[in-house]
């Protein structure tokens, strides 16, 4: 597993360059051919040992969400924008990394001693703070740069680890430890894409490109298992946990982006119950991911949505459980072993 190396690296969408490094380093010796394309995707490829297999693409995307520095003011603070969805109440007193030179920095907040009032501050009326009185003191910052969030990866307990962008992280780590893992029945196409956290638009050109029988989109997606913080008093805090942490990876049945086909759906299904791995089905409706593009892509593509949940998701820390990733990761090699055209075939 490389998921602290690849949490910890900076990936913000458009600009996914050292979490590309890591992952080309990491599946050099474990693929028959690897490409990138023009937009910055890889797609490593990895030839089947089976006859007359279907041509399977599995997907995950490198970038997290982020900012972008927008404009430098003359007492030194930076003006930025989100790059991604960002949740703006949890933005004020954070630590941030800014540019190639990662610059420590911290978003403004306002202290309760000051007696203002304490509803949400938008995106747009906060400022970075990197120590620079004026704008000259901002020094190699420049508009554009890129802002991540300062988060560590850490082991927390037997189970739990915990660190910044397991969207999509997670998923590419997953995906290297597939290819890591030895050969399979099927042709597989691995790829790591760019700018899914902006529209997706990695994933469609690639599955424009490679035109697989099916794909499968590994990601890490919301787990709200906790009581609601936010809740009414006369309410039990219950809420659609939308996955819950260590019931094994979730699959998708339909969100913003897709229906997944029930064929395909059942396939997954059935596939785990075979391996005896335990999953559970993703309930709410929000969110998307690549397989929302590549089912679309040239006459259409079967996809699916496996995910391991993560608490926090969208955050400087999410949690997820080991014991989800590894229930994950056997699901994958399950299917690019098992699946047959027959399993795909139309009623």
């Amino acid at each position: 597993m490389i998921l602290k190396d690849l949490s910890e690296a900076v990936g913000v969408s458009g600009k996914e360059d050292a979490v590309r490094k890591i992952i080309l380093n990491a599946i050099k010796d474990h693929a028959d051919e690897i490409t990138i394309d023009s937009m910055g995707s890889v797609t490593a490829f990895k030839k089947g040992t089976g006859k007359k297999r279907p041509r399977v693409m599995l997907d995950a995307h490198m970038d997290e969400i982020g900012f972008m520095v927008t404009d430098i003011e003359s007492n030194g603070l930076l003006k930025f924008t989100n790059v991604g969805g960002i949740d703006d109440r949890i933005l004020p007193g954070l630590r941030v990394k800014v540019g190639d030179d990662l610059i420590s920095g911290v978003i403004l907040w306002t202290p309760i001693h000051m007696g203002y009032d304490q509803n949400v501050v938008k995106l747009k009326n906060l400022r970075i703070d990197i120590g620079a009185s004026d704008k000259a003191g901002a020094g190699k910052v420049k508009r554009g740069d890129r802002v991540v969030f300062d988060s560590q990866f850490m082991e927390i307990g037997d189970t739990m680890l915990r660190g910044k962008a397991f969207d999509d992280r997670v998923g590419c780590s997953i995906l290297v430890d597939v290819l890591q893992s030895g050969t399979y029945e099927a042709d597989i196409y691995a790829v790591f894409t760019v700018q899914e956290e902006i529209g997706l638009r990695g994933a469609q050109v690639a599955a424009q490109k490679i035109n697989p029988d099916v794909a499968f989109a590994l990601e890490g997606t919301t787990a709200h298992d906790l009581p609601n913080p936010i809740a009414d008093a006369d309410d039990d805090g219950e809420v659609n946990p939308t996955t819950k942490l260590g019931d094994g990876p979730a699959l998708t049945v339909m969100d913003r982006s897709m229906i997944t086909n029930p064929r395909l759906l059942n396939f997954i299904r059935t596939t785990a119950d075979k391996h005896e791995i335990p999953y559970q089905l993703k309930t709410a409706l929000g969110g998307g991911t690549d397989a929302g593009r590549i089912h679309m892509a040239n006459a259409g593509v079967l996809s699916g949505v496996i995910s391991v949940p993560c608490r926090y998701i969208h955050s400087p820390t999410a949690f997820l459980n080991r014991n989800d990733y590894d229930n994950t990761l056997k699901l994958v090699k399950s299917l690019v072993n098992d699946v047959t055209f027959e399993d795909l075939k139309q009623d």
